[in-house]
């Protein structure tokens, strides 16, 4: 999953949702070093993508789309589960998104000290142009497959993948609505289990 799912999938906790944001610059045993809500949101964060790797309703999302992007599909996958939760975003929270994304970019910029190098760079683009927003809107997927075909010299030709989704739209509308039922579910136990392993 990509940014907006894995901040939703934290909860309310905000120390947690800021460990789950950043988990993927936390390598191996580097986790143990930061506060413990933070530990629990990292944590978290490789449990959900675990769970999302191997789950076959994700898997059947990667078939779909071109072979031409080889092991960049699980990545355009998240994009575009995103894409389909901040679009149907009133069917999982009574927050309305915008005022959702404002409440984490003001809290990404509380916590700006304690975030990795490469996370403090990104934020500041991410706030600037309201990324987790931007998600909604198609133009807004495509700017940032955009950019992370550019992060790969081209080799990924990520950017393409805009016309996957547009020639499958409710096909991964449908896999999403699905497989997300069942990531909540997941995640909310395991969170439970994680809570309950630092007492």
């Amino acid at each position: 999953m990509n940014y907006l799912a894995h901040i939703y999938l934290s909860g309310e906790n905000e120390l947690l949702k800021i460990g789950n944001f950043m988990a993927d610059h936390i390598k191996g045993n580097k986790y143990k070093s930061y506060p413990q809500d933070i530990q629990k949101g990292i944590l978290l964060h490789r449990q959900i993508d675990s769970f999302t790797d191997n789950n076959e309703v994700a898997r059947n999302s990667k078939r779909r789309l071109n072979e031409r992007y080889g092991l960049y599909r699980g990545i355009i996958i998240d994009i575009l589960y995103d894409h389909f939760l901040a679009k149907n975003w009133h069917l999982y929270s009574d927050t309305q998104l915008e005022n959702y994304t404002k409440e984490f970019y003001t809290l990404l910029q509380e916590n700006y000290e304690i975030l990795p190098e490469k996370i403090k760079h990104m934020s500041v683009y991410m706030i600037k142009d309201d990324w987790l927003k931007s998600y909604a809107q198609i133009e807004g997927i495509r700017q940032v497959l955009s950019g992370m075909n550019r992060r790969t010299g081209g080799k990924s030709q990520m950017d393409q993948a805009i016309h996957d989704l547009e020639d499958h739209y409710d096909d991964f509308e449908a896999d999403f609505i699905s497989f997300f039922d069942v990531l909540r579910q997941f995640a909310g136990d395991k969170l439970l289990e994680i809570n309950k392993s630092f007492q």
